[in-house]
């Protein structure tokens, strides 16, 4: 891949994984529906960890949108990981429906997608 494809697709890429992280944390600081209310309860936690799951998806995204400080960029991905493979566990153990399973999954691909192709950004630069 050729650098500027390599740099347009690693921002395009980052770029909506994080539109929908921070959309997914303003949704989930809002007064809970019915149907999140009771989704949260199924799992088994309690009905403020969906504002804390909030607040860490706004300052997440933000953390990997940066490109400043590398380290906080880091953990933050290590932060969304544990996020989408402890909800597809959560899923799993209460024997939720396979999609619900599946979904976070599919974000956690996306996040090592947009994780490594950071990577290769920076070998670009050095």
């Amino acid at each position: 891949m050729k650098p500027k494809t390599l740099k347009i697709t690693y921002w395009v890429v980052v770029s909506l994984f994080c539109l929908a992280n921070f959309a997914s944390g303003i949704a989930e600081l809002m007064p809970p529906s019915e149907q999140a209310m009771a989704m949260i309860t199924m799992l088994g936690y309690p009905l403020y960890f969906y504002m804390i799951l909030g607040a860490s998806k706004i300052l997440g995204s933000i953390a990997v949108i940066q490109t400043k400080y590398k380290t906080i960029k880091e953990w933050a991905y290590a932060g969304f990981a544990i996020d989408y493979i402890s909800a597809s566990l959560s899923f799993a153990f209460v024997k939720g429906p396979m999609f619900a399973i599946a979904f976070p999954l599919i974000f956690l691909a996306v996040l090592f997608w947009a994780y490594f192709l950071g990577k290769k950004v920076d070998m670009l630069k050095s």
